[in-house]
């Protein structure tokens, strides 16, 4: 399965990818396109895998995504330096021990640039008290490797052993940011790309000022790093574990301009219009912000209508994409009303079919 997966193919397939996207956009009048590469192995920092049991053996399994065909896997090269040493190192441990193998199916791993581990054990059966015991010792085996904290997990069960986050720490135009990195909740998985995409954001926001208004945005990713730029940023979130890290982030950051509020963007335009009130807001005024700057950085589904239209009412966007089709669909309407001024290739997830780009645009 991982034939392809080699650095001599590295350049060909990133060539390829840049051709797709200047054909993708060929109507469009764009810059000349920034491309931020990608380490060629070892780049991806989370990775999950099926368990399978075959008499005394025990081995992850990973499922072709075509013909549901199943294969064993010893060695992830797209993963971490520090998952595939723990990969090993778990098994080994666990192969032989009837309490920490028994109705195990899955194993999740999150790893770090600053080389932290946190490893999750799904089961079919409740985690007891020997069962924590085991995890226990299994923690202080794994930690020869790194800082590792273990997470149990079976039907409305969760044990953590001892937290259930990492502490990323990400650099930025020689400055580095603390990022908490909470179990089951997004993160971007390729970590030097993220720093390519952050300076790159940072770069092109860099002496605007004002105020931005960030949708979509996670635990505070591109605020954080953005926040040097603006006088106030306000971000909007749906996910709760999210907010609460963004929270966490921007105290362990010492930002005071940045504010986080649990809020669709559906519900941020409502509340833009006039057209609810939110009690969450009521420590916000929103007419006060200077509503110069959005960046958004939305699912694959893109923008919907209403969102194309709340943030064509900013004179500068800042649009990350993980689908370069719902991206082409957003465009179409956002280019009536702005220029496009950049346009970037971040290399998040090579070998695969998946790109992500970001664009900047400015009113017309």
């Amino acid at each position: 399965m991982f034939s392809h997966i080699d650095p001599k193919f590295y350049q060909q397939q990133l060539d390829t990818k840049q051709d797709a996207m200047a054909k993708l956009f060929a109507d469009f009048d764009l810059p000349d396109m920034a491309i931020f590469q990608s380490e060629p192995l070892n780049y991806r920092l989370r990775a999950e895998f099926r368990v399978w049991h075959q008499e005394d053996d025990l081995y992850y399994i990973m499922f072709n995504s075509e013909t549901k065909e199943k294969f064993r896997v010893d060695q992830f090269p797209v993963a971490s330096t520090l998952i595939n040493q723990a990969m090993n190192a778990l098994m080994d441990a666990i192969r032989d021990n009837q309490v920490l193998r028994r109705k195990l199916f899955q194993v999740d791993f999150l790893s770090t640039l600053s080389g932290e581990l946190l490893v999750s054990l799904l089961y079919h059966k409740p985690l007891d008290d020997e069962w924590q015991q085991q995890a226990q010792q299994l923690k202080q085996q794994l930690s020869t490797l790194a800082p590792v904290d273990i997470i149990g997990r079976a039907r409305k069960q969760k044990v953590i052993l001892d937290k259930d986050f990492v502490t990323e720490q990400l650099t930025v135009n020689g400055k580095t940011y603390a990022y908490q990195q909470v179990e089951n909740s997004f993160t971007q998985p390729n970590g030097i790309v993220n720093q390519h995409m952050l300076t790159w954001a940072q770069d092109a926001s860099k002496g605007l000022g004002g105020d931005l208004i960030e949708l979509y945005c996670g635990n505070g990713n591109f605020s954080i790093a953005l926040a040097e730029n603006f006088d106030r940023v306000l971000g909007t979130e749906i996910s709760k574990s999210s907010v609460n890290s963004a929270q966490t982030n921007i105290s362990a950051n010492k930002l005071t301009n940045v504010d986080i509020i649990r809020m669709s963007s559906e519900e941020f335009s409502q509340a833009m219009n006039g057209e609810r009130k939110f009690r969450r807001l009521a420590d916000f005024n929103l007419t006060d912000y200077n509503y110069d700057t959005v960046l958004v950085d939305p699912p694959r589904a893109g923008l919907d209508d209403d969102s194309v239209e709340l943030v064509s009412r900013f004179n500068r966007v800042i649009y990350i994409s993980c689908n370069p089709h719902t991206l082409k669909d957003n465009l179409t309407l956002l280019v009536k009303t702005h220029k496009i001024e950049q346009f970037a290739l971040f290399d998040q997830f090579p070998y695969t079919d998946h790109i992500e780009t970001g664009v900047i645009l400015s009113r017309r």
